[in-house]
């Protein structure tokens, strides 16, 4: 247990604002900034247009698609709040922000369909073990009651959610709210503050209903106000109120505050509520494990690349000052910090240093990283969150539209992945496919416009290849004899090689059994390299694996073989010797785990039998309620759009991890569909 001794957190606080994708956190960050005076007027609604991220592509698409930082004072003190993007092709960003962040504020709506969603968020602010309150937006649409709501929303947390404030309703509409810490009525005013208004009877006996619920669950950690409630005593508003800091900060509880983001509505309350009980800095130090130390230590929680201000690295300065032009290191190098700046939005505002507790973009450093931890120390530290990327479910190959962009290209990959730690990229030789992988279409699609828009690389697109290999079923014998003559030296190599298959994942295999020197021994090592370059290619016009090759004769003649002659001997023996072997398609076949809540799990098993994968079961997902998984075994050709689908079946929640399990035959008609798009038919 913590102290509750009622000492307010000081110091620069950093909130994350979490949840569901247009569950209005975008909206709720403008009404924040308007109402401590960061802005004028908070854009229409999910615009964005003001601070929020108003990139080229999250107006397109109408949603976040990256963090967005703004810095603001309430009441003279700084607070900085990080947009997260709700979306889950994007929640990645908010890892690095979370583990720097004081706390959490997670924006939901009264909507039975964001459930799942909300889960999603609260199960990660629970793995990080990060303090939150709920802010239930959109309150005048509600239609239930908003303790039947809790009661809806209540499987989602591990946690108890507890009630701060109840709506006043007149007509069936809501026109304000209760707060039930201060027993003190406000009447909503569209982007301005409330009116405090007199409780009436009716009103009152629902108050003292949802009071004493709210000091029920404060009772679970406080033995003294157990004692008063159970001797019917009225504790204290100030012993409250540190109980409501106290029970946050130990992630005790989840306070449900509520509102209208759009309207402005229930703003004050939240941000008084932040100021008051939100952990500091020195538990946030506690929380990343960070020891006590003289030097300052930031946590870098974004990557920026400006169009003309070069490079910024989003931290939060954890412990000590820092000074523009003080060098910094991580494990791998050290920099020079070249500028430091507060951020509101896209605006920036330099200052000379930066204290504990505050989150500042810093100039220009090369070698630093999203999830990095900094130092001015002389010796480096290690970085204090593990931040694992995502397993890809969506790729694409991508080539610059003219040839000359291809460093362009490079370089715009490059960037990208520094600010987006989601995005992989592979370079597959097999094919020369440059592959983009991401975490969904909407991912791959903004990043192809970023680089189209910011770089200027215009680029084609296209379905990565299917990793096809190529086996045989049956046995033979086949010379190979290369003879030519052109003058001067000849090149003369012959040899007889036995061909049969091995069983499937034994790889390939080469032996010899020559004898009396047919071929003499420098040259056998010259066959075999003939033998794995063919292999390359097969007949079928894929890599072939799972063949054993002998060679088990050959001839040779003393001026003219030569290692080159006896590599080509080899290639032509298996040239013509495979066709005669049965050659069979293979096709890559992956195990995935999909993660799915419960009341979609029909739907998820239809979708993986119609992509010809074979359902091996399904279970509970351990540690989330309501959700299950499922196991199956698909084609790799079946999942390029697999992840497309299983979102739009489950409300857009769904996720899957996939990994190679074995390779299986391939006949018939999608045999000659392969072939025709990637093998020698093509």
């Amino acid at each position: 247990m913590g102290t509750r001794s009622g000492e307010r957190s000081r110091g620069s606080k950093c909130i994350a604002i979490v949840g569901a994708f247009a569950s209005g956190k975008t909206t709720l960050l403008e009404a924040i900034l308007e109402r401590t005076g960061a802005i004028m007027k908070q854009a229409a609604t999910g615009s964005g247009a003001t601070v929020g991220d108003h990139s080229a592509e999250a107006r397109e698409h109408q949603m976040s698609v990256e963090a967005s930082i703004a810095t603001t004072e309430f009441l003279g003190e700084s607070m900085t709040f990080v947009d997260c993007p709700g979306s889950i092709e994007f929640a990645h960003e908010a890892d690095p922000v979370l583990a720097a962040a004081d706390m959490a504020i997670v924006v939901t709506e009264p909507d039975e369909k964001k459930i799942a969603a909300l889960q999603l968020t609260l199960h990660r602010l629970d793995e990080l073990g990060i303090p939150r309150m709920i802010f239930l937006n959109k309150i005048e649409h509600a239609t239930l009651g908003v303790r039947d709501m809790l009661k809806m929303l209540q499987p989602t947390s591990d946690t108890p959610l507890m009630l701060r404030q109840i709506p006043l309703r007149k007509d069936g509409i809501v026109i304000g709210s209760i707060d039930l810490a201060l027993e003190r009525a406000y009447i909503y005013r569209e982007h301005a503050s409330s009116e405090i208004a007199p409780i009436d009877d009716d009103d009152r006996a629902r108050e003292v209903e949802a009071r004493f619920s709210m000091l029920e669950t404060l009772a679970d950690h406080d033995d003294k106000l157990m004692e008063q409630l159970l001797e019917e005593i009225e504790p204290p508003r100030d012993a409250i109120f540190d109980d409501l800091a106290a029970d946050l900060r130990e992630g005790s509880v989840t306070p449900v505050l509520i509102g209208s983001a759009e309207k402005g509505n229930g703003i004050l309350r939240l941000l008084k509520s932040i100021r008051h009980d939100s952990p500091d800095i020195e538990a946030t130090r506690e929380r990343l494990g960070l020891q006590e130390t003289d030097d300052t230590v930031l946590q870098v929680m974004k990557t920026i690349h400006t169009p003309h201000g070069g490079k910024l690295s989003v931290s939060r300065v954890l412990c000590g000052t820092l000074t523009d032009g003080t060098e910094v290191r991580n494990e791998k190098a050290s920099d020079k910090v070249s500028g430091i700046y507060t951020l509101l939005g896209r605006e920036q505002n330099k200052i000379a240093s930066a204290q504990a507790g505050e989150t500042v973009a810093l100039g220009k450093l090369d070698d630093v990283r999203t999830g990095d931890t900094l130092t001015t120390g002389k010796t480096p530290i290690a970085p204090l969150i593990a931040l694992e990327p995502p397993q890809p479910v969506y790729s694409m190959a991508v080539r610059p539209g003219d040839r000359k962009d291809e460093a362009k290209l490079s370089l715009g990959l490059q960037k990208l992945a520094e600010e987006d730690s989601a995005l992989g990229l592979e370079q597959r030789q097999e094919t020369g496919e440059t592959v983009l992988c991401g975490q969904g279409e909407m991912h791959l699609r903004v990043t192809r416009e970023r680089l189209e828009g910011k770089y200027q690389v215009p680029i084609t697109t296209a379905p990565p290849s299917v990793a096809y290999r190529e086996t045989i079923r049956k046995n033979t014998t086949q010379r190979g004899r290369h003879k030519k003559q052109s003058g001067g030296h000849g090149q003369f190599g012959d040899v007889v090689l036995d061909i049969r298959p091995l069983p499937r994942g034994s790889g390939f295999e080469f032996t010899d059994t020559i004898t009396g020197g047919v071929v003499p021994k420098q040259y056998i090592p010259s066959v075999e390299a003939g033998v794995v370059d063919y292999l390359k290619c097969g007949p079928l016009g894929f890599p072939v694996i799972d063949v054993a090759v002998n060679l088990a004769d050959g001839s040779y003649h003393s001026v003219d073989s030569s290692d080159m002659a006896f590599q080509l001997a080899g290639r032509l023996a298996m040239k013509e010797g495979l066709g005669d072997c049965s050659p069979v398609l293979l096709e890559p076949i992956l195990k995935v785990e999909v993660h799915t809540p419960s009341d979609a799990t029909a739907r998820v098993t239809a979708i993986l039998s119609q992509r010809r994968g074979q359902i091996l079961g399904f279970d509970a997902r351990p540690g989330w309620n309501g959700w299950d998984v499922v196991e199956a075994m698909i084609p790799a050709s079946e999942t390029g759009d697999l992840i497309i689908e299983l979102r739009s079946a489950t409300a857009g929640v769904a996720g899957y991890r996939a990994s190679f399990d074995h390779m299986a035959e391939l006949t018939g008609r999608l045999a000659d569909a392969a072939m025709n798009a990637q093998g020698k038919a093509a």
